[in-house]
Order: structure tokens, then sequence, then C-alpha cells
């Protein structure tokens, strides 16, 4: 038996004895490689100018948009019959699921126009509250968090309509290239920055406020995962309300902690409680000391 031949019937022996990581005989599932080709052309229909190779004119903008619409209706209304066949609606036929696959496409892409509202917002925020940033086009085209939050806005409406596995693919492709995870079912108001990104990670339930600001190496988790499914569509993780700045290094959990509008979280920051609205939270060695704003108003180190 050559090598190649002894190797297939190892693997293959394998496939029979650890069967749970296998997909053989199942549905078709959406291709990983194909929804990265779509979300980056869906990052074109969303910037454009700024994710093409070349220089885009207003006179070539009509034609443009609308190939390469028809090419992303094209190839996500197949990859959303996919989903729909790995985990269809109840109740639904599978004559059905073509119209509806091209039904949640459609709504997908009218969306676009208030993704990119809420986009204009989380760019502004990211350029007036970086005195880094040289201009608006370096944010776009270098801020990681630009791309990841787009992305979420975007995969956050398939998660609204029910589409399995494509939003999580589109996060995490997002989450690859960025170092921010984002979770498609996370509620994220307008003006939201997360500044340097890496490593900071919010979860699915986390419901956070507008002009929320965020750091590298933040944690919005769940308190505990011990009884696994039993949690599914639980809230497990925070609510951050409006103008909240958390600087690094700070982990936020459980479902029913809130951090009030106006609140300041301090670096390496352990909170597992609510705070009130304008609330000062540093961390004091192992324990976590929660002050009004207004006995601090002088301190610098702080965006409060």
């Amino acid at each position: 038996m050559n090598v190649v031949a002894e190797l297939t019937e190892s693997l293959l022996a394998s496939y029979k004895a650890v069967g749970g990581i296998n997909h053989i005989d199942g549905k078709n599932l959406p291709s990983k490689r194909a929804i990265a080709k779509i979300t980056q052309d869906l990052l074109r229909l969303l910037f454009p100018g700024y994710f093409d190779d070349k220089a885009l004119h207003s006179s070539e903008i009509k034609g443009q948009t609308e190939s390469l619409l028809c090419s992303v209706v094209r190839r996500l209304e197949i990859e959303i019959r996919r989903s729909l066949e790995y985990a269809p609606p109840q109740g639904m036929s599978r004559r059905d699921l073509r119209g509806h696959a091209r039904e949640l496409c459609c709504r997908l892409l009218r969306r676009l126009p208030e993704v990119r509202a809420m986009l204009q917002t989380d760019m502004e925020a990211a350029y007036n509250g970086d005195p880094a940033a040289l201009s608006k086009e370096e944010v776009i085209l270098a801020y990681p968090f630009v791309e990841a939050i787009a992305v979420q806005r975007m995969a956050h409406q398939l998660y609204l309509d029910q589409v399995a596995l494509i939003p999580r693919i589109m996060t995490e492709w997002a989450h690859g290239r960025t170092g921010l995870d984002l979770h498609p079912g996370a509620e994220i108001g307008t003006h939201f920055f997360v500044d340097h990104c890496t490593g900071t990670v919010v979860g699915e339930t986390t419901r956070i406020g507008n002009h929320v600001r965020m750091y590298q190496g933040v944690g919005l988790v769940a308190r505990s995962l011990a009884a696994g499914q039993a949690l599914r569509g639980q809230k497990r993780h925070p609510t951050i309300e409006d103008r909240v700045t958390i600087y690094a290094g700070a982990t936020i959990m459980g479902g029913d902690t809130v951090v009030g509008t106006g609140s300041t979280i301090g670096a390496n920051v352990f909170l597992t409680q609510s705070v009130p609205p304008n609330s000062l939270v540093l961390a004091d060695g192992t324990t976590v000391k929660v002050l009004p704003k207004s006995e601090h108003l002088a301190t610098p180190d702080f965006q409060i």
C-alpha cells in the first residue's frame, strides 16, 4: 500500500470513529469563502471608492453600483438559501425556501442606506475622538474598528431575520482581520467607537447605547456559562447606556449589569454589578470603587 492510500484509510477510519466533527451526506452549508468575498463586496457598497482598486468617478457610480448589486444578490441568495436549508423556518416548505432567501437578501440590501447612516456617526466618533487621526479618509482606510462595526451592523440585520450561520461567519471574518469580536446579536447604538480594537469582546445579548467609547481588551461578557445551552436566548451580557467610556482591560459581566448613562469605567476594572448614572468606577487593588463624577471633575486622566 502506498503512502497516500495508507493515509486515506487512516482518515476514513477517523471519520467513522470520530463523527461529531464531520459534515457528510448533510445539507449543503454556506461557504465561508463565498461569504468572505460577499462581505468584501458589501463593504464596497457601503464605502464607495474606499475598498476599490482604482478611483471611482461619479459618472461610473450608478453602473458600478448596479453591477455590484446584481452580483451580490445572486451570490448572497445562494448562501442564504443554504442557511435556510440547514435551519428552515418553522412551517416553511422546501419549495418556499428559494423565494424566502431572495426576500431576506433584498431586505438586507434595502437596509444598507440605514446602515450607512449609522456608520457615518461611527466614523465621526472615531475621527472626533482620536487626535491621532489625520483625516476621515485615514479613519475609514486604516482603522480596523470601521471595518468591524460595518460588518457587524450588516450581520445584525441577518441575525434579526434569524438567518443561521451567515451572520456569525461574517463577524468572525471581521474579527480575524481586526481583532475586534463583535457578536452579530449585540445591539449597538450610534456614534460607537473602539480605539485600537485588539482583544475587545462584545457578547451576543449586549446592549450598547449612543456615544459609547471603548478601548482595547474590554470584555462585555456573560457572568457564567456553566449552564451551557440552557442559557440560550437569555440576557447574559451587560447593558451599557449612553455616553459611557470604558478604558483598556475592563471586564463587565452579567445580563443584569447596567452601566448608567454618562459613566466612566477605568482601566482593568472587573465589574459584576450595576452602577448609577454619572459614576466613575476605578480598580483599587482587588476591589472596585464606584464614585460620583461630581467629586472628581478635576481628574485629568479620564474622559469624564
